[in-house]
């Protein structure tokens, strides 16, 4: 039963937000009483932090996977900004956005979690590329790094982004492709166009 809460909850959280569902309506939801779910949750910010760290776990062992598997660099973060889309259902609401503001312990833990599982595999993405000459040598990787993912972050700004012109999927695409431009050698920007005709 803590299973299908906490899926149900994922569910309804990512498609109308952190905020806006309460816990009367994922009971409803599931056709259970509240008590059902306070069984396993004492409170809904309890609720919250499970449900948000479980994604993030399942989505490190994802990229881990991934990263195991040894292919191209820039196929690999293609890859794995598959894995997010899915994992995060193309995110039909603000999610972070009602996070930061109703729940910032929960968003800081999270995100100090995020910074420190991209700033690992980025910096090994981004030596492997340099290594076979699909990017440019003289980036500072570290700076790549944390411009990197201050981005992720940024696109989902959603008074920058409205949800109404750009769908989550569409952004995370738009910014991948910005971020290899920017680094990529003329043999990495063959790569990357090969990469974009396959709409992976």
């Amino acid at each position: 039963m803590k299973d299908k809460i906490l899926e149900k909850s994922k569910h309804l959280f990512l498609n109308f937000g952190f905020k806006s569902i309460t816990m009367d309506e994922i009971a409803g939801s599931m056709g259970v009483s509240k008590k059902t779910i306070y069984k396993y949750f004492k409170n809904k910010t309890e609720l919250i932090d499970t449900v948000t760290h479980d994604m993030f776990n399942t989505i490190s062992i994802g990229i881990d996977e991934i990263c195991e598997v040894g292919m191209n660099p820039i196929h690999e973060l293609f890859s794995i900004n598959k894995l997010v889309m899915e994992n995060l259902k193309n995110e039909k609401s603000s999610p972070q956005y009602q996070l930061q503001k109703y729940y910032p312990k929960i968003y800081k833990s999270l995100t100090e979690k995020q910074f420190h599982l991209m700033q690992d595999f980025v910096s090994n993405n981004l030596k492997k590329g340099i290594e076979i000459g699909l990017y440019r040598d003289c980036i500072d990787i570290e700076f790549i790094c944390r411009i990197y993912f201050k981005g992720t972050i940024g696109i989902k700004d959603k008074d920058l982004f409205p949800l109404n012109d750009y769908s989550m999927k569409t952004l995370a695409n738009f910014y991948l492709e910005y971020h290899l431009r920017g680094i990529c050698t003329k043999k990495g920007l063959q790569h990357l166009e090969t990469q974009l005709k396959l709409k992976i």
